[in-house]
């Protein structure tokens, strides 16, 4: 599932690499776009795509206005018919040969839920904005508190869940909110089994075409609050 806002430079190698991707178990992919009314030439590119590729698994959604990524997997989750959904950006900062790392201990029964961190493990992480990172350590650490999880990266893109997990939930978070609000909520399901995994992390600088933002970091902390002490 790729939500998509103005990723013109990166959008095609984006979708190159999932596509390339074998997945473990024979697994077949079915990819959901759904571009947030991109202003630049992202439609466009992702159009061409489709036609150069029209025996590939790809299905294209828009929303009406632009809303933000939580607006975008909230249609991209209403649209998805495959058993697993896993969260892809529309940059270059994760990598989809990463997948099969986070379902491994789905396939093999053990998981609901699977994180990919950005914090643990032994692969390639861009040293980028010391300020970003210690949020982002913040921010799971007060989710932790009060879901009482051990978690290393809630803000992460990497999220893997089965389909009858995700599809109960019912969540309202728009914008970068979104990564709180469901962990959250899938703490709160009982006998939840949710694990970690450490992934890559090749990390864009603003100039390239970072998004998120200290007031993300904020609307993140009153998620966390919502969600969890006054769900």
């Amino acid at each position: 599932m790729i939500p998509v806002f103005n990723e013109e430079r990166t959008i095609v190698k984006v979708l190159d690499a999932v596509l390339n991707v074998s997945l473990i178990s024979d697994i077949e992919k079915e990819i959901i776009i759904v571009n947030d009314c991109s202003t630049d030439d992202t439609l466009h590119l992702i159009d061409k795509y489709l036609v150069d590729n029209m025996d590939c698994p790809i299905n294209i959604f828009s929303n009406a206005k632009n809303q933000g990524k939580g607006a975008s997997l909230h249609l991209g989750l209403e649209k998805a018919t495959g058993d697993y959904i896993i969260i892809q950006d529309a940059d270059l900062e994760y990598d989809p040969k990463e997948y099969n790392l986070l379902l491994k201990p789905m396939v093999e029964g053990f998981a609901d839920v699977v994180y990919g961190s950005r914090f643990i493990g032994g692969n390639p992480h861009r040293a980028l904005f010391f300020w970003h990172t210690a949020g982002n350590k913040f921010l799971t650490f007060v989710s932790n508190v009060f879901t009482n999880l051990n978690l290393t990266d809630i803000e992460t893109c990497y999220k893997l869940f089965r389909k009858e997990v995700i599809a109960q939930l019912k969540l309202k978070e728009k914008r970068f909110g979104f990564e709180p609000e469901v962990t959250a909520k899938i703490s709160k399901i009982p006998n939840i089994r949710i694990y970690e995994v450490g992934i890559s992390y090749y990390g864009r600088s603003f100039e390239e075409g970072k998004k998120i933002g200290w007031k993300d970091g904020f609307r993140a902390l009153y998620a966390i609050m919502r969600y969890n002490i006054f769900r």
